[in-house]
């Protein structure tokens, strides 16, 4: 595995400590399912929330499922979360960022953005395409991605529910595909 430990210098808060980043595992489970509720608070979607601290232990042991963290004096105040998989076009894999999140007091300072260079090192042996969306109105991500040099395209995002593909599944007959 590609070592992923990268140093920021300091936030505005503490001159002296510096951001690290480097891949989760299995035993950050705990920090990693209370950042991924407080993004999904922020973005009011607490309720589509449902992976626990136990299930993020087995996530985090994933090969395909990449989690880094920034931590600054010993605590995690960030992390980008992304899936490598198979790009049926190309043939090759592509990492399909999930979220970036800085928690609150460390914005501003560099966190995000070393977060993404850390995974631009995970993709770059391989010269994997790293690909994400955002909400159409949230400005300051696209502004963000922008400066990172990333190319913004407008697309339509679209999720189908069990409830809503329940009947048109129930027309297939069992074993039929």
């Amino acid at each position: 595995m590609t070592d992923l430990s990268t140093t920021c210098p300091t936030t505005p808060h503490d001159h002296h400590a510096a951001v690290t980043t480097r891949r989760a595992t299995p035993a950050d489970a705990a920090d990693v399912a209370v950042m991924v509720a407080e993004i999904a608070a922020h973005e009011d979607q607490a309720a589509h929330v449902h992976v626990q601290e136990e299930q993020w232990r087995r996530l985090l042991a994933r090969p395909e499922v990449i989690v880094l963290l920034a931590e600054h004096s010993g605590g995690p105040v960030g992390y980008v979360s992304a899936v490598r998989q198979l790009h049926l076009w190309t043939g090759g894999d592509v990492v399909n960022l999930d979220d970036l999140y800085v928690r609150p007091g460390h914005r501003d300072a560099g966190v995000g953005r070393q977060l993404m260079a850390t995974l631009a090192g995970l993709a770059k042996p391989e010269q994997l395409l790293i690909r994400w969306s955002m909400e159409v109105d949230n400005a300051d991500a696209q502004r963000f991605y922008r400066r990172l040099g990333a190319g913004l395209r407008h697309k339509v995002l679209a999720a189908w529910p069990p409830t809503a593909y329940a009947e048109a599944a129930a027309a297939v007959p069992p074993g039929g595909v």
